[in-house]
């Protein structure tokens, strides 16, 4: 009888815990939510709602996210790389929050979105920083729109057709990706109990981290916590593979925009080769790369910021044509 009312109470007591950790995950989930839909706002265009954000003041420049990120991310890319003096807008990609995937979402099908929403926000020239996944649709926008391009800035670059999608040394094997992004629990547990244990996903290994300055810091830990929800992404990342359509090809000897190309060699998501192969096609194509930094260019980004603001000075949107 005694070992019943052990099993009964402490099964109460596990009960008990598992509908507060509910109660907890599911509060935690609706205010992730409202603050990420707070934090946009949506406009329409020919391909569906379209969510940015915005900030800052000066020349515009259009900052696109890479893969698994969103309007979110984008802000977190134009604070970290941006010098002051500049109004970015943030985008998020097809399938991203707030974003629709149309039927046809090739990179060039968003690039062309991209051209609606500076329509509907009444701007007609911009700049544009793209890292990682957000590289492709940035070329491409550059070749469809020439004229709406001033400048471009492209960090970390992720692989686009012609090239495809090279063999990498992954930080995570593919199965603990596909179970993270099954759903929304196991990243937020995770982000409960050690948030960065999360890190290896966006390369940041031990010996890049213990390199980081206070804000790089910041920005590894923004870009961890901006995965949540990770069911409002899903439908992004598995548009990726777009990039490297072999039907919808970019060429980079296209451009006419002068271009700046950061990379580091030891990148493990997204080898240099891509930005080898970018800058060899761009005629003066301007490049900066490093040793040690991998794919979020950690120790960097004081030297990276530096160079976008001599760049941007130079070909930017305020600068005199």
């Amino acid at each position: 009888m005694r070992a019943r009312r052990l099993r009964w109470g402490l099964a109460l007591v596990i009960g008990a815990a598992l509908a507060f950790v509910g109660w907890v995950y599911l509060r935690d989930m609706r205010d992730i939510a409202a603050q990420l839909a707070g934090s946009a706002r949506v406009i329409e265009t020919g391909f569906g709602p379209v969510a940015y954000a915005t900030g800052g003041q000066g020349a515009p420049v259009l900052a696109i996210h890479g893969a698994g990120g969103g309007h979110d991310q984008g802000r977190l890319l134009a604070r970290a790389f941006l010098p002051e003096g500049y109004f970015w807008i943030a985008p998020s990609r097809f399938g991203y929050p707030g974003s629709s995937l149309p039927a046809t979402a090739s990179t060039a099908a968003q690039a062309d979105a991209f051209g609606e929403l500076l329509d509907g926000l009444g701007i007609d020239r911009v700049s544009v920083i793209a890292m990682s996944g957000g590289v492709p649709p940035a070329l491409q926008f550059a070749r469809r729109h020439p004229a709406r391009v001033q400048a471009l800035i492209l960090l970390s670059l992720a692989p686009y057709a012609p090239l495809s999608a090279e063999e990498q040394e992954l930080p995570v094997p593919i199965w603990l990706y596909d179970a993270l992004f099954a759903s929304d629990l196991p990243l937020w547990a995770l982000a409960r109990l050690y948030p960065r244990a999360l890190a290896p996903i966006f390369d940041a290994r031990p010996e890049l981290t213990a390199q980081m300055t206070i804000e790089e810091a910041g920005f590894l830990d923004a870009m961890i916590a901006a995965f949540l929800p990770v069911t409002q992404r899903r439908a992004g990342l598995s548009n990726e593979g777009a990039a490297i359509d072999p039907a919808d090809p970019i060429d980079p000897a296209a451009l006419r925009a002068p271009v700046l190309i950061v990379h580091a060699r030891d990148d493990r998501l997204t080898p240099i080769g891509t930005a080898q192969f970018t800058a060899a096609a761009i005629r003066d194509a301007e490049t900066l790369y490093f040793d040690t930094g991998g794919h979020l260019l950690l120790g960097r980004h004081d030297a990276v910021r530096q160079r976008v603001a001599a760049f941007l000075a130079l070909h930017g949107a305020g600068a005199a044509p």
